[in-house]
């Protein structure tokens, strides 16, 4: 941690939090974007200056959904398998993370209210994938279509999931054990995912393909080899409860996808059309985009990100909330760590586009931000993204992964970024549960005011935002500007601990008054006394 990082605030007592609560709201700091410049300083066109703030949306840009892939990938690496390591270990601790953001109690309430938790929301996952694993009993959908390739062996468009990495992330969403005995669980366990397969390592652009055109790819014969070619390295995994993981795109910086990433599949082009044909479907309402561009911050605004901003607000305006991760520091995308936060060394799309992104920052157990999270201006929100366990992604396996294992059996936690932005998303989606009548934007609004507020000016800071979210608060705060969310209190009439009133038992007075007769009656005579001994003295003749 650099000595600019401040550590996320702790836990506050509720009258805490509320007094928060109102205090920022009373000072207006509710700004999607607080950094955001004058309107007179912003420049347009092609001229450059756009850096913390990006230009204005320009909805020309918005693509359609073409629904397929805008280059032919081919598969350079096999889809991760079960591990061989630590075949005896199970997983069945609680992550610290439910722990901290009190997890069981926001579903005990959400539960109490609407019997179930997260049962009718659906949630749309872009990422690599995501497999069926058994403790989603069921509740993956697919997307309708593949931007990466199409799947191997007649599996569902965007249910294979190669990498692992969208497994994971759906399974903090979403998962269920059927083992009491399982310490872990998603936050919305009861919630459907929508798999939308963009972004993947073990593809890359078929640079040998004549056809040109994106959706067809190279793909594995029977036997496994692509084209009748050499065998393929295999990605491992944890599976069964065995520790174990997706491959080796992870170091102690935290996950290094990248979109656009030379040698994988995944561009800003395809992430922008997702987002448009999810907002036309109606029928997701929060969506988790663990996928993320950096790049060295030079002033200007790419075609790409034009496409994901017209995108995300196009979304936005059509009811839907987009949660993404702000990112993980690597060597192509360094801290921004200079002295004027509004002049990043890093952009990260879509993050960047904070007035219709609600971007999520990590933390560890400590409190403190994890140091991988990239900071920006345009980070919302954080929670934790350190020790993650989540659901084993190797198909055919029933249990968890905790670990990441190199093709060289070397071992790291799971974390990033990517991890502690589907804590967010599923805690919108309950949000979006308990208060149907509240837009994409103020459930946002809401999920910022109610988080637990940095000791910065204002309530935020580039590091961890608005704060780490608060689910509980979240789900049970009245807040200002609440007409017509929550029901409005009964009073309740309180019983006094105090003596009966007036008509109910007169000793209390009677006593009171006597003994204020009774010393009225002592002084009376003491002066009267006083008063003859003094009258006598005169009256007695002088010797």
């Amino acid at each position: 941690m650099t000595g600019r990082m401040r550590p996320a605030t702790r836990r506050l007592g509720f009258t805490g939090r509320a007094g928060v609560v109102l205090l920022t709201a009373g000072l207006g700091v509710l700004s999607p974007f607080a950094v955001a410049s004058p309107a007179s300083a912003q420049t347009t066109g092609n001229t450059t200056g756009f850096w913390a703030t990006p230009p204005p949306v320009d909805m020309s840009k918005l693509p359609a959904d073409q629904k397929k892939p805008d280059k032919t990938y081919t598969k350079k690496t096999n889809c991760v398998q079960r591990s061989t390591l630590g075949n005896n270990v199970e997983i069945n601790y609680k992550p610290w993370g439910q722990d901290y953001l009190e997890l069981q109690k926001a579903q005990d309430i959400v539960r109490a209210k609407k019997q179930s938790v997260g049962g009718d929301q659906k949630i749309g996952v872009i990422d690599t994938g995501v497999t069926q694993h058994p403790w989603f009993g069921g509740r993956v959908e697919s997307g309708g279509a593949d931007y990466v390739a199409q799947p191997d062996n007649g599996i569902q468009p965007s249910l294979q999931d190669c990498d692992g990495h969208g497994t994971e992330v759906a399974g903090i969403i979403a998962a269920k054990p059927d083992n009491p005995a399982v310490g872990f669980i998603g936050v919305a366990p009861d919630a459907t995912i929508v798999s939308f397969r963009q972004l993947s390592e073990n593809y890359a652009q078929d640079t040998n393909s004549s056809s040109g055109g994106a959706g067809s790819s190279s793909q594995p014969n029977s036997s496994g080899q692509p084209n009748g070619g050499s065998s393929l390295p295999p990605s491992t995994s944890g599976g069964g409860g065995q520790p174990g993981g997706t491959n080796s795109q992870q170091d102690d910086k935290g996950d290094q996808r990248q979109l656009q990433k030379e040698g994988t599949a995944g561009t800003l082009d395809t992430l922008a059309e997702i987002i448009r044909g999810i907002a036309d479907r109606h029928d997701i309402k929060v969506v988790n985009m663990s996928v993320d561009h950096c790049r060295a911050a030079d002033g200007n605004i790419q075609e790409g990100e034009q496409k994901v901003q017209a995108a995300v607000k196009y979304a936005a305006d059509n009811d839907v909330v987009i949660v993404a991760a702000a990112g993980n520091v690597s060597d192509t995308c360094p801290q921004n760590d200079q002295a004027d936060a509004n002049k990043p060394k890093s952009i990260v799309t879509p993050p960047w586009f904070a007035n219709d992104v609600l971007s999520v920052g990590a933390i560890d157990r400590t409190g403190g931000v994890a140091s991988f999270s990239v900071h920006g201006p345009w980070v919302g929100v954080a929670a934790p993204g350190t020790e993650i366990v989540s659901l084993d992604p190797a198909a055919g396996s029933t249990g968890l992964a905790n670990l990441t294992i190199s093709s060289g059996s070397q071992t790291s936690a799971i974390q990033g970024t990517s991890f502690a932005s589907p804590y967010v998303a599923g805690v919108a989606a309950l949000v979006r549960q308990m208060y149907p009548q509240l837009n994409a934007r103020q459930v946002i609004q809401r999920l910022e005011v109610t988080a637990q507020h940095p000791a910065a000016p204002g309530g935020r800071d580039e590091y961890v935002g608005y704060g780490v979210i608060d689910p509980v608060a979240a789900l049970t705060a009245n807040l200002p500007g609440d007409v017509g969310v929550l029901a409005t209190p009964k009073p309740m009439v309180q019983p006094a601990q105090l003596p009966p009133g007036d008509g109910q038992s007169s000793t209390p007075m009677i006593v009171a008054l006597a003994g204020t007769g009774g010393g009225v009656m002592a002084l009376l005579i003491t002066l009267f006394v006083m008063h003859t001994i003094r009258r006598n003295r005169s009256a007695s003749p002088s010797r």
